[in-house]
């Protein structure tokens, strides 16, 4: 296949995806797949390259991420951290996206984006729910703050060392450690105000299709207390190691029939009998009472004890006692999943380590302290995102290895010509944004980077403005969820769609670019 035939192959592929992306007609997942099937189809890369993705170190630290946040969100970590912030922050919008943008930009500074957002996933899920919010006003504002975040220093982006490398390479310097927060700290301000502003009416107000989240503890505690008139304290009715659990009788069980009455302990888990109650009653049997299909029973005892009680053919579980023990503040498990995060935290901010082997590390300590099952962390991940990933990952290879990639930047250079260096920035810029909402924002950087460098060389200019320009506009990767991986990890919890990224994406976007053209220039003149 000839190179011009390679390249016009990986614009039709691009372009048909795009297509069934934003029509909603197809799994994101199979989309993915075919792109990775058609690059090889066509002859573009081979099979090994087409189905590198699936492998790739960024596709394994996503997917170990999803298990870290699993593990803080079933140790009770993410709700007393949504209880602090709801508690400090109140229950407003607005005043919930400042914060947590602020808490996200921090964090991916000094590990990354996808670590930054997993990481706080659950968290805003559990603020949204306690604010009376859907989790769909909260989480794109997680995975665009995170990404201004990320321009606070030099590790924040894989970006941010390839334009400080290629600019010392060109003759000038490396840029320093913090000299990006010269432009990252407007931006995060910026982006918090855009998101603050207009996310109200930009996002949607839509309920996830998986989302099963954990009940506020003491609201649970007190609808119980009410119901079955049981007098125990919220601390007393959920602790790290104790917690209670509704159950009705199920039909054909074998309890019916049987009498039962508080005080008594079950037969096979020694749970205690707190009350119960028919439904025809307003109020708990005050004595024992001959059990039917359809009775309510409140059982005391331990988590593990109660989640073995409830896996019984005999009850139904009114809340399953693990979304109950999720509501627990640091409980069972709480500081281990806290120590591991903290360590891999540290491993990832001095890169000791690669992050997919930080990672990995962190899952691997997870499930050897009991922490987590090995079950359980296959079931915290999302696979629909971790395929996605890989299938488009092969993309960028192709852009680069087909020749797509020069088509552009000879016709940039000739579009160019000598005019105003604002403009040589603004044509990047712009064509930088437009590759990063399709390929990584790593790839197009390293697509973009020899047209900047050849644009400054020969209009005499320094490469500093135009490198510096480059990470702000691969950082406004907005438009799609398939732009950024935390963009797509925000997805399903959300129950986003394909189309409601660009619209508060859009006028970010757009700020983005006049930071890069008009601002960057001041503090580092061409």
């Amino acid at each position: 296949m000839g190179r011009m035939d390679a390249a016009t192959w990986t614009f039709v592929i691009l372009g048909v995806a795009v297509v069934a992306f934003v029509s909603g007609k197809i799994p994101l997942g199979i989309v993915a797949i075919g792109v990775s099937l058609s690059l090889w189809a066509t002859g573009i890369l081979s099979l090994n390259q087409a189905l590198a993705g699936f492998g790739d170190p960024t596709v394994i630290f996503i997917a170990t991420l999803f298990v870290v946040s699993e593990a803080l969100d079933a140790t009770g970590v993410t709700a007393w951290i949504g209880n602090q912030v709801v508690s400090r922050a109140g229950r407003g919008r607005a005043r919930l996206t400042v914060i947590v943008c602020l808490m996200v930009a921090v964090l991916s500074a000094f590990i990354s984006i996808n670590g930054a957002v997993a990481a706080l996933l659950p968290v805003v899920v559990v603020v949204a729910m306690r604010a009376g919010l859907a989790p769909s006003k909260l989480l794109i504002p997680l995975a665009f703050a995170a990404s201004a975040g990320s321009l606070l220093t030099l590790t924040g982006t894989p970006v941010n060392i390839v334009v400080s490398e290629a600019a010392a390479g060109a003759g000038a310097r490396e840029f320093s450690f913090f000299e990006f927060a010269l432009a990252g700290l407007p931006l995060v301000v910026l982006t918090t105000l855009v998101v603050a502003l207009l996310g109200g009416r930009l996002l949607p107000d839509r309920a996830a299709e998986h989302f099963g989240g954990a009940p506020d503890a003491s609201d649970y505690a007190h609808a119980l207390r009410s119901s079955y008139r049981v007098d125990d304290a919220t601390g007393a009715l959920f602790t790290s190691k104790e917690g209670v659990a509704e159950v009705l009788v199920a039909p054909r069980s074998t309890l019916i029939g049987r009498t039962a009455s508080a005080g008594m302990t079950t037969r096979d888990e020694n749970l205690v009998i707190l009350a119960v109650r028919r439904d025809d009653d307003a109020t708990p049997a005050a004595g024992p009472l001959v059990l039917r299909a359809g009775d309510a029973v409140l059982v005391r005892g331990p988590w593990a004890a109660l989640t073995s009680y409830v896996d019984s053919p005999d009850v139904i579980a009114v809340t399953p006692p693990q979304a109950l023990q999720r509501a627990v503040p640091l409980g069972r498990g709480a500081k281990r999943a806290l120590v591991v995060l903290g360590v891999m935290v540290l491993l990832l901010a001095t890169g000791v380590v690669p992050p997919a082997v930080a990672g990995l590390l962190a899952v691997s300590a997870l499930v050897l302290m009991r922490v987590v099952t090995v079950p359980q962390a296959y079931r915290a991940v999302s696979w629909t995102t971790v395929v996605l990933i890989a299938g488009m990952v092969p993309l960028s290879a192709a852009f680069t290895s087909s020749g797509a990639a020069d088509i552009v930047a000879g016709g940039v250079i000739a579009a160019i010509g000598d005019h105003s260096p604002y403009l040589a920035l603004l044509v990047l810029c712009v064509i930088t944004m437009v590759f990063g909402q399709f390929i990584s924002n790593v790839a197009t950087v390293l697509v973009v980077v020899p047209i900047a460098l050849a644009v400054a060389g020969g209009m005499g200019l320094s490469p500093l403005p135009f490198m510096m320009a480059l990470t702000v506009a691969g950082a406004a990767a907005f438009l799609t969820p398939v732009a950024t991986p935390a963009n797509l990890m925000v997805m399903q919890p959300a129950g986003y769609r394909f189309g409601d990224y660009w619209k508060l994406g859009v006028p970010l976007m757009l700020v983005f670019l006049a930071v890069a053209v008009l601002y960057v220039p001041l503090i580092w003149p061409f």
